[in-house]
């Protein structure tokens, strides 16, 4: 890949960010509305780039598409369905049964507290 695609995918995520922090939500409509051109992106000002329904989702992926990046899967992080770092940790780097083991220790070996001494020798509070 060259440096001019690196370049391009990086403007292209500044403006993208750009265009989500900069969003109008109308909270009315319950859509997210863009506050500037972003013709980088193909975005004209006032078009809806969040909505609650009946709505394409903007995606990042067709854009760098659009322009012809080579691996442009490369440049985009995976869904949390699908998993990244985090979870290729959870899964093989933690040992899970491990860990439910030594939870599981920690309450067996918990200290429990001493009973204390009964008032009137356990008699109860109807006896004098």
């Amino acid at each position: 890949m060259s440096m001019s695609q690196k370049e391009m995918v990086e403007e292209l995520r500044v403006q993208w960010k750009k265009l989500w922090k900069e969003r109008v939500d109308d909270k009315i409509r319950a859509e997210g509305v863009a506050t500037a051109d972003y013709c980088d992106l193909f975005i004209e000002k006032g078009t809806i780039i969040h909505a609650t329904r009946n709505f394409k989702a903007l995606n990042f992926k067709e854009i760098l598409d659009q322009y012809q990046i080579e691996n442009s899967e490369r440049y985009i992080p995976p869904t949390p369905h699908e998993g990244g770092w985090t979870r290729f940790i959870k899964t093989n780097v933690t040992n899970q049964r491990s860990r439910k083991l030594n939870h599981a220790e920690f309450f067996l070996y918990e200290k429990k507290p001493e009973k204390q001494q009964l008032k009137k020798g356990g008699r109860g509070w109807l006896h004098k």
